[in-house]
């Protein structure tokens, strides 16, 4: 049987980027499909929900949604609870990294930089120490769920990278520093040996 293939954008960001890490660390080997935007709009069409990340393997349909392939790898490869109530909390956790880029992304496309800063400024005093907050609450350290790391803790990793990097603008790194345990983790992840490797290849 030939390796399963995980396609995304040829970049080490977002949802292809947590994907990837998970099946790196789970020990999956697999084919790291990275596509240009034209590429991708020649095959849009053919992909389920019309987005990536995408996942296939032989004999299956492709699945999508960063969720589904996270959930999906975390069950079968130990990086998600055993406990199904357990596990349901971090899957809860992943959607809320989905809420955080759904309030970011748009902020991205504002043409005018009066009012992307605008945006984004109100976010940073709003909406993210709130989300922080929650996500916080959650965590039982170092990890989400303790001394083992998950696909919950890789998404929230990814997710925070670009904006803990001071890389987004109009949103002050300082945002985040009120929140030790959500910045231990992210710690926690970049600091993990598998994650480690990955960046060192």
């Amino acid at each position: 049987m030939s390796k399963p293939t995980l396609t995304y954008f040829d970049i080490p960001t977002s949802r292809g980027e947590e994907c990837r890490l998970a099946l790196f660390i789970a020990g999956v080997s697999f084919t790291d499909e990275r596509l240009s935007r034209e590429q991708w709009e020649a095959r849009k069409a053919t992909a389920p929900f019309g987005a990536l990340p995408l996942f296939t393997s032989e004999g299956r349909p492709p699945l999508s949604q960063s969720n589904a392939i996270l959930r999906m790898i975390g069950g079968q490869h130990g990086l998600l609870p055993a406990d199904a109530w357990e596990s349901a909390r971090h899957e809860a956790v992943m959607c809320a990294v989905e809420e955080l880029r759904a309030k970011l992304g748009p902020t991205g496309r504002i043409k005018d930089p009066v009012e992307k800063q605008k945006a984004r400024e109100a976010l940073a005093t709003g909406f993210f120490p709130e989300w922080s907050a929650q996500v916080e609450k959650q965590i039982t350290g170092p990890f989400l769920g303790g001394a083992q790391i998950s696909v919950a803790d890789l998404k929230i990793f990814v997710a925070l990278s670009t904006l803990l990097a001071g890389k987004i603008d109009h949103i002050p790194v300082e945002t985040f520093k009120p929140f030790p345990k959500l910045l231990a983790l992210t710690e926690a992840v970049k600091n993990h040996p598998k994650v480690v490797a990955w960046y060192a290849r």
